[in-house]
């Protein structure tokens, strides 16, 4: 690919922006002297970074990689708040660079940052692109991430690193020691060069275990955005926490954040209270359940767990600080379709989740008549004398949340 694209590949590239790639790849010939398949893969990867990175994606003047990358890539909103962790710093090295998303929003807080990335190609679009962002504090570097540590004698305040979590196969991995790179076996080599690193995970990996692998965790961060949990980052240093503070924060696309902290003795010490849904239903946001508060939660918000193993919590005087989806709830119904149909309106339409329930939410549809959409939400789930119920609720919208 050919950086910075002609006008005419510009042209193709801004007019076809929003079209189906399948269907500018059948009409290759109408444009005999244009690259067509690669700058069909440029939409491709920018209507992929639409989403997660709208600011490169409006850029005309960036290049960008295959699409694969950019769905690897970090977000704008997870990038700036992994960049506040960092803050301050005189040098980060970011050893697994790819699409350069971190790697920019670290340069915005720390004096200078290593872009390392062991694809030539991909690290020259990244130098570019830079290039064109205005970003003049991070040095781009060709190279494998250990063969540029043993080069290096410059000291870092911090490396960060997000292992390739996918194998020859595509298959998604749930081990780090499977990752690549292997940072459980490389990290007296990464400790040697700075005393903090930021490792991102993927969330499909079971934190416990990555707390045994790994062995110097100081802090755990699980981050989501709006509800669904995007990674996992961990602070590894040579003094490890005895117990590492686990922080769940699930990241709002307006700019606002809800944060919940605990770590494995609080949530061991907490007791949970147990009742039959009363006036309100919560139910925690997915950074909370992924961070593992499964009672700490209910007695930080003095909440009653309906059952054990639903993680959903009641109480009759609205908690409006809750982190996570607040419902007001109008009926407890047996799981019958007619029954619950005569709380919808009359296409028959709710929002369904199923939690501790014998049923996934198609199968219930299926069997209920129930289609998606509406201002119900239906939470199928077993209550405290194990019954299988289902709790017919309106959700507290935000009007409703600022005043009280």
């Amino acid at each position: 690919m050919e950086f910075p694209l002609p006008e005419a590949a510009r042209r193709y590239v801004a007019t076809h922006l929003h079209d189906d790639p399948a269907h500018l790849a059948l009409q290759a010939r109408r444009h005999p002297h244009l690259p067509v398949p690669e700058l069909v893969r440029q939409i491709q990867a920018r209507q992929k970074a639409r989403v997660k990175l709208p600011t490169w994606a409006d850029n005309q003047e960036l290049i960008f990689p295959p699409a694969l990358s950019v769905e690897q890539a970090s977000s704008e909103r997870t990038a700036t708040y992994k960049a506040a962790l960092v803050t301050g710093a005189t040098r980060l090295a970011d050893l697994t660079g790819g699409f350069g998303a971190d790697a920019a929003h670290f340069a915005a807080v720390v004096d200078h940052v290593d872009y390392v990335e062991r694809d030539a190609h991909l690290a020259a679009v990244v130098a570019y692109n830079l290039g064109q962002l205005g970003i003049a504090n991070i040095t781009t570097h060709a190279a494998d991430a250990v063969a540029f540590l043993r080069a290096s004698e410059q000291p870092f305040d911090w490396l960060f690193l997000d292992p390739a979590r996918r194998d020859k196969r595509g298959s998604k991995i749930v081990h780090l020691a499977d990752c690549e790179p292997d940072v459980p076996k490389l990290l007296p080599l990464l400790l040697r060069h700075a005393p903090r690193i930021l490792l991102k995970t993927s969330p499909m990996l079971d934190i416990e275990l990555a707390i045994q692998e790994l062995k110097h965790v100081r802090r755990i961060w699980v981050i989501a955005v709006d509800n669904e949990v995007k990674e996992v980052l961990y602070e590894l240093g040579a003094e490890p926490a005895i117990d590492p503070e686990r922080l769940a924060v699930n990241l709002h696309r307006d700019g606002s954040q809800q944060e919940f902290r605990l770590n494995r003795a609080r949530e061991a010490r907490s007791i949970a209270r147990y009742a039959e849904a009363q006036q309100y239903l919560y139910e925690p946001n997915a950074a909370i359940l992924k961070a593992g508060a499964f009672k700490s939660i209910g007695t930080a918000f003095e909440l009653l767990k309906i059952h054990q193993h639903s993680h959903l919590y009641t109480n009759q005087e609205l908690r409006t600080d809750f982190p996570g989806r607040i419902f007001r709830i109008l009926a407890t119904e047996k799981a019958d379709g007619p029954t619950l149909k005569t709380h919808l309106g009359p296409e028959g339409r709710a929002h369904v989740t199923t939690r501790n329930f014998p049923e996934s939410v198609a199968t219930f549809r299926q069997r209920t008549g129930i289609r998606e959409g509406g201002d119900i939400y239906l939470f199928a789930t077993t209550d405290l004398r194990g019954r299988l119920v289902v709790l017919v609720c309106e959700k507290v919208s935000p009007p409703q949340l600022h005043k009280s």
